[in-house]
């Protein structure tokens, strides 16, 4: 059982700085308490056969955005804290209950990206606390290493800026961990800018040599064609939000009109472009009889759509509205 930390505690250990965004407040700086729902509110409980040396249970998660600043922070952090926070008012209290249900049920922790919605030395912190001494694996997020969220092109020189920092409150390495549980193994790999390594690959292609099972978690999707035409379809061409859809389609997202030059890289057809690396990391992975599932969140909603003959892809619905799977790996 996970031996959770009070907030008052938490707010000790952190020398009893001000945690700035986690007091919503009115026009008149007014404390509004807030009423939360009783619990996790949408548990979806399914079974997927790996072939485990014995059935066990995981709880996946996903996108929980948590919004802590403090005085540590500079005005423009704590304004963006305060904004945040009225889009993910609960991402604190349902992170603690996936949390709380994961241990109380005997389960591991598997948390698929955008545990935090920003760099700050609060939410850090935060983290490392909760996650210290659970059962977890986690895949990293595109938000894990965001300054200010959409404010700059994101890409390895982007992550660079916060990686050591980010990956010190995090329980395994961020950008290929493995952890076998049951015979079954658990593979993240970050995915968080649409793309894999030539160097990912050559890891995975250890992890299939040790002739387990896998289940791979990343944090985008991987490209599905039905879950990939939805996302299109609900956001009229915008992008699909998917790692390694083929150029073909992706050529066709919408552009945002009215960019100013050097502007450019706002655009999803940019942005969400699959280079080589990448396609063949996804070429070569439908080819894995090894690959039995895929664990992914980012697009805030339920999915399952076949990704080989052998794995099925599942998104999980959004953390930060009390979602998760309930996993039987059998």
């Amino acid at each position: 059982i996970i031996d959770f930390m009070e907030r008052r505690d938490f707010l000790q250990l952190c020398g009893g700085l001000f945690m700035m965004s986690q007091i919503p407040l009115d026009a008149k700086g007014t404390d509004q308490t807030r009423v939360v729902p009783d619990g996790l509110k949408d548990v979806r409980k399914i079974t997927i056969p790996v072939g485990a040396s014995a059935p066990f249970k995981a709880l996946h998660v996903s996108d929980s955005h948590l919004t802590w600043t403090d005085s540590r922070d500079n005005e423009r952090k704590l304004a963006l804290g305060q904004k945040r926070l009225k889009i993910f008012p609960d991402a604190e209290y349902y992170f603690n209950e996936s949390l709380r249900y994961a241990g109380e049920n005997e389960m591991i922790l598997l948390h698929t990206g955008d545990l935090i919605d920003f760099v700050s030395d609060a939410n850090l912190e935060y983290v490392a606390s909760r996650l210290s001494g659970a059962v977890a694996v986690t895949a990293a997020g595109n938000h894990e290493y965001s300054q200010y969220v959409g404010e700059a092109k994101e890409d390895a020189a982007y992550k660079a800026q916060s990686y050591d920092k980010v990956q010190k409150a995090y329980p395994n390495d961020l950008t290929f961990a493995s952890y076998v549980i049951n015979g079954v193994n658990f593979v993240a790999v970050d995915d968080v800018y649409y793309n894999f390594t030539d160097h990912q690959r050559q890891l995975m292609k250890k992890e299939v040599r040790k002739g387990l099972p896998i289940v791979m978690m990343c944090h985008v999707p991987l490209y599905t064609p039905d879950h990939c035409a939805l996302i299109l379809k609900g956001n009229k061409g915008k992008g699909g939000y998917m790692t390694g859809a083929p150029l073909e389609i992706t050529e066709k997202y919408v552009d945002i009109p009215g960019l100013k030059p050097g502007m450019e890289w706002k655009n999803r057809r940019i942005q969400q472009r699959a280079d080589k690396p990448t396609l063949r990391f996804i070429e070569w992975l439908k080819k894995q009889p090894e690959l039995k599932a895929i664990l992914c969140g980012h697009t805030h909603g339920f999915y399952q759509e076949r990704f080989s003959p052998t794995a099925v892809q599942y998104t999980v619905g959004p953390g930060y509205k009390g979602s998760a799977y309930e996993i039987e790996f059998i």
